[in-house]
């Protein structure tokens, strides 16, 4: 067998071995053959040259064929990592291309026409359409796809793109949580503890919160201790503060400090109380900065630091904490010009609140350091 023959061998059992979330992803690929004959032949011609220059032609068919089956696993590498992001976590990083999309997605591909769905929904790479997103999302949920069910009940229950329809949301929420989406069960968990579209039930809500939260689903986590903090389970509840502050949650991390600050579920220790108020008002959480700034004012956990307490006011207020607004005053009176300027400019540089949407979040426990005093 020739090199340049055993190449296409090899090229062809590429192809054959390439895992995509769908064959068809990679249905243009044939193309390719073509392309990599009209390099390997020429180069095999010329039987009455010398043996050198055959030689050279064989190595530079060998590098022909390198080259193009490098470039094919880069195209499929491409297409499955497109293909593959999770809907259901955040957006895609970049625009996908979504008129490939729709071709596939016209062909029945159930993952196509997700992310087509998606992208609408974001308006990533096309205008921002939320009929358009749900068009997309049913097809695609009509074929089982978790993610989509998730994005469409998610449409259903707010009312965007469709009229609002607790039932449908409901519906499709359960079939994506019953394949195993952990936003989909968190947000199923929370219909049921909140009664939309149908009859309370705290049994069923705290069987989907755990669901969730056994998959590492860090909002689910901060729901189910809010569960057990309402029912009185104080140290439950402190469990799975825990946990979702320690996978970075903000409001897990807010809920877990005041726990420590307020002795609930646990001894009282300011030490604790500071390490994950600060960790929350980093993450811009506005009654974290409050918090914060508070314990600077009393020096309680951390040293007393009027300029660090006044920051954190500061970065608070325009997060439109209004309860800030009343400890800046007070407190601006027990500091210099200059120390407020220094404060100010340091409060410029703190991080500013952002929304990000998708899962159904808790309210914090409890209320403010300075309510609690």
């Amino acid at each position: 067998m020739s090199k340049v023959h055993s190449g296409i061998v090899r090229l062809q059992r590429l192809r054959k071995n390439i895992t995509l979330k769908s064959y068809s992803d990679c249905h243009s690929l044939s193309m390719h053959v073509p392309l990599v004959y009209s390099i390997a032949l020429p180069l095999g011609r010329g039987l009455h040259e010398s043996r050198a220059m055959q030689k050279i032609k064989s190595k530079l068919a060998n590098v022909s064929l390198l080259l193009t089956l490098l470039a094919i696993t880069w195209f499929c590498n491409f297409v499955g990592s497109a293909l593959s992001q999770d809907g259901a976590s955040g957006l895609a990083k970049k625009p996908l291309d979504t008129s490939f999309l729709k071709k596939l997605a016209d062909r029945g591909d159930a993952r196509a026409a997700y992310l087509l769905g998606r992208s609408y929904m974001m308006g990533s790479g096309v205008s921002q359409d939320n009929a358009l997103a749900a068009k997309w999302f049913l097809e695609s949920a009509g074929q089982g796809f978790p993610d989509a069910e998730f994005a469409l009940a998610y449409l259903y229950e707010h009312g965007a793109g469709v009229p609002r329809d607790y039932k449908r949301a409901f519906s499709y929420y359960e079939a994506a949580a019953r394949q195993g989406n952990s936003t989909a069960q968190n947000n199923l968990a929370s219909m049921y503890e909140h009664g939309e579209g149908l009859r309370k039930n705290i049994d069923e809500a705290e069987r989907w919160y755990r669901s969730a939260a056994g998959q590492g689903n860090a909002i689910a986590e901060c729901n189910l201790a809010s569960l057990f903090f309402r029912k009185h389970d104080y140290s439950n509840a402190l469990v799975w503060f825990q946990a979702a502050a320690e996978q970075g949650d903000p409001t897990g991390r807010e809920d877990l400090a005041w726990m420590y600050y307020t002795g609930t579920g646990t001894p009282t220790d300011y030490h604790e109380t500071a390490k994950w108020v600060r960790l929350a008002a980093e993450q811009a959480v506005p009654r974290a900065q409050l918090d914060l700034g508070y314990l600077y004012e009393q020096g309680k956990g951390v040293p007393l630091d009027y300029i660090a307490a006044y920051s954190w006011y500061k970065a608070a207020s325009a997060g439109g904490e209004k309860r800030a607004v009343t400890r800046l005053k007070r407190i601006c009176h027990l500091m210099t010009p200059e120390q407020i300027s220094k404060a100010d400019t340091a409060a410029a540089k703190m991080p500013r609140p952002r929304d990000v949407g998708g899962s159904e979040s808790p309210q914090p426990i409890g209320s403010s350091f300075v309510d609690s005093r």
